[in-house]
């Protein structure tokens, strides 16, 4: 199995705990200014230790009493949530030319696991929501180990299936945020503008703390698709579409435009957005897109 090549490491494996360890190594800084849990911040109440929690805030006193450990939990400086935002529409299974098995999909769950790696390591709630199939799926924010290991059942349960889910449906599911929340969002954003960046840009003017990961394969960065091989639309399934050599340059300036008007846009919201190839290493893209906010530290 891989060790060094992180993206090789995403194909191959189903493993996100690994990736998690793997990519968090040599990742030092959080995700906002938060203070974490530990000596000087005031005393809140106990609870049994759970597989996960850190030795040093083992109660041994209350242990040596009780013959059971217990873990001392405590107030922090801001309780901010952190949501994780997945787009598992069918246009996600697109495959990497470069590194065999890997898929948007496969890319994108990793990023969101560091991420939710990072939140339980800060001592964050987060939760997670999922695009997919014409539904929204929601996993409630929560804190602990307990909640890593659902948001990584979750993560790994998620296919890419059908379209993103209508303007109702994504409206009358943003009451998940009501407390300020910090919103981690990863999709292809094909689709734009679409029931997805309303929602999205929506949560931003409700002063949420809003940043997008746009996943693209190099393949579609550079046009260096095999050419006149046939495909169809995923998600749409209006018909078949072929890339020739004389079409080459139409599709680049269709693609450069459409990205430049996400972009755009997201600029004139102040959401701030970052464009990776899922052939990029993901600490570096993880530590680029965590710093893309006024709040990381």
């Amino acid at each position: 199995m891989p060790t060094l090549d992180t993206p090789a490491l995403i194909a191959q494996t189903t493993d996100l705990e690994l990736i998690i360890r793997h990519v968090l190594a040599g990742l030092g800084h959080g995700m906002h200014a938060g203070r974490e849990r530990g000596a000087g911040v005031e005393f809140s109440e106990y609870r049994a230790y759970a597989p996960g929690d850190e030795w040093r805030r083992v109660d041994w006193k209350l242990m040596a009493r009780a013959d059971r450990y217990y873990v001392r939990e405590a107030e922090r400086d801001s309780h901010v949530a952190i949501w994780l935002w997945l787009d598992a529409t069918a246009s996600m299974d697109e495959p990497s030319r470069k590194v065999e098995g890997l898929t948007k999909l496969q890319y994108a769950r990793a990023i969101l696991a560091c991420v939710a790696g990072i939140a339980q390591r800060q001592g964050d709630a987060f939760g997670l929501v999922v695009c997919t199939a014409g539904r929204v799926q929601f996993t409630q924010a929560s804190r602990g180990p307990r909640q890593m290991h659902r948001m990584l059942a979750q993560l790994n349960k998620a296919k890419a299936e059908g379209a993103l889910p209508d303007t109702d449906a994504l409206r009358a599911s943003l009451h998940f945020a009501r407390a300020p929340s910090l919103i981690f969002a990863v999709s292809d954003f094909l689709d734009w503008p679409s029931a997805q960046s309303e929602a999205l840009l929506r949560l931003r003017r409700m002063r949420h703390d809003v940043r997008a990961l746009c996943l693209q394969t190099e393949a579609e960065r550079d046009a260096s698709f095999p050419l006149d091989v046939a495909w169809r639309d995923p998600e749409q399934n209006d018909g078949v579409y072929r890339l020739a050599a004389d079409t080459l340059g139409q599709y680049r300036q269709a693609r450069e435009a459409h990205f430049e008007r996400v972009l755009t846009q997201c600029r004139q919201q102040d959401l701030p957005a970052l464009a990776a190839c899922i052939e990029d290493g993901v600490p570096s893209v993880l530590r680029s897109w965590l710093r893309r906010a006024g709040r990381a530290s």
